[in-house]
């Protein structure tokens, strides 16, 4: 049977998260409010005020519940993550105190997947441990995310692995230690067989970072860019630095690429219901006409709407992280692609209501409204763009049909009725029909 209940105890860890995400959090977003604060590990300030929280997090065995208990986490299922990405989506600095941020969780579940002993060792348990930041270099300025019209190259060398070309939008590579790289080992093989993973310290000699990307929500005059444009430069790694073998660099990626699209719908969730809470305060709180914002049936209208469609992506990433945990592997794929094709719709739509209600200064950078808004085009992107999860969609539902078997459709009525007919032609004549 369908259950909708929580367990008494996880409900308890739920409250807890909750308040400590309002109460320890949300100031860390106020005082370190940039997008690439979190990821700064050389801020002696935020690491200070940081390393306490992690502490109050891991007494409670909430931190990086998304691995197993080998490499630290709880080893929570998708469904009780849902419930926990819903607390930190309402703040930007909440999945860095819990060990949660992207890109560093798809990263570490690649390298535990994938990764050799030694390379765990070297690069997944101090990302576990928090002391450092990674980087997912995947998308190329020519090609965006199509993994068939990459170019960044790499070719063996004796020992080595060779590594030219460009990467776009890879994020926090700033402030990085480590790169994974996706190359094109093989231009001749099948066109997801043409790729292999490279990890990438970041000290290694050739790596020039043309330039820091600043976006939407980030100054370029102020440097504050955190999607970095990337040159490898006949960068050197040595043949042991590959994830996975080689040609199964696409491979890899899925791996990572699907869970990190669901945690992102999880997190719009937490987003959308904090600025959905902002929007039914201000229609409480503010005269319009001679009468409250909630008064009116245009201000009604934008709640109703807004509560109706969160609560229907929210049902639609909880089934999915239920599919997740309890079918095959690769079960969720349509569904994970419907979730990240509803995030982007849901996200405009609630933040543009909540803007629209608090007026002029729903605009400025004195709500966090402004600067959520503004990320909603971005994460429209972020994983694939939303278009083509529509496509995947489409062709995820078509597996389920088959054409018509004859001329007309099955549901054409006259064909259907005449089958009908047939069926009971003895009691229709029976009864003079």
């Amino acid at each position: 049977m369908w259950d909708f209940c929580t367990e008494p105890e996880f409900q308890e860890k739920l409250d807890w998260m909750a308040a400590f995400v309002r109460d320890e959090c949300e100031p860390l977003d106020l005082l370190f409010p940039r997008p690439g604060d979190p990821y700064d590990v050389q801020n002696k300030a935020s690491r200070a005020i940081l390393a306490p929280l992690r502490e109050k997090v891991k007494e409670q065995g909430l931190w990086a519940c998304h691995l197993g208990p080998e490499l630290g986490g709880q080893g929570f299922g998708q469904l009780k993550l849902a419930l926990m990405n819903e607390i930190l989506g309402r703040s930007q600095w909440a999945p860095t105190v819990f060990g949660t941020a992207a890109p560093d969780t798809g990263n570490a579940e690649i390298l535990a997947l994938y990764g050799t002993e030694a390379q765990k060792a070297r690069y997944l348990q101090p990302l576990l441990e928090g002391n450092i930041v990674s980087t997912f270099s995947m998308t190329e300025p020519q090609g965006g995310s199509d993994p068939k019209e990459f170019v960044c190259k790499a070719t063996r060398d004796g020992d080595e692995w060779v590594i030219d070309g460009e990467k776009w939008f890879s994020s926090h590579a700033r402030y990085a230690s480590f790169f994974i790289v996706m190359v094109v080992t093989d231009p001749d093989a099948k066109p997801y067989e043409r790729m292999s993973m490279l990890i990438v310290p970041a000290e290694t000699p050739g790596i020039e970072i043309i330039r820091n990307v600043a976006t939407m929500n980030e100054r370029d005059d102020l440097d504050e860019g955190t999607e970095g444009y990337i040159r490898y430069n006949q960068v050197r790694v040595p043949l042991d630095a590959m994830l996975g073998a080689p040609g199964e660099g696409f491979k890899v990626a899925q791996a990572r690429l699907g869970g990190g699209r669901v945690h992102h719908a999880m997190r719009v969730v937490g987003k959308c219901q904090r600025a959905f809470d902002m929007m039914c305060e201000r229609a409480l709180s503010r005269r319009t006409q001679g009468k409250l914002l909630s008064e009116h049936q245009f201000v009604q209208g934008f709640i109703a709407d807004s509560a109706i469609q969160l609560q229907q992506f929210r049902l639609l990433v909880l089934q999915t992280a239920w599919i997740i945990d309890n079918q095959p592997h690769g079960a969720a794929r349509t569904h994970i692609a419907m979730c990240k094709v509803a995030l982007a719709a849901v996200l405009h739509d609630v933040l543009q209501r909540a803007v629209q209600l608090h007026g002029s200064l729903g605009t400025t950078q004195e709500t966090p409204l402004g600067p959520w808004w503004a990320y909603a085009p971005q994460l429209a992107l972020a994983d694939g763009p939303t278009e083509v999860h529509k496509a995947a969609v489409a062709k995820g539902m078509l597996r389920g049909y088959d054409p018509a078997p004859g001329l007309f459709p099955t549901e054409h009525i006259p064909t259907r009725r005449a089958a009908a007919r047939a069926r009971y032609a003895a009691l229709l004549e029976e009864h003079g029909l």
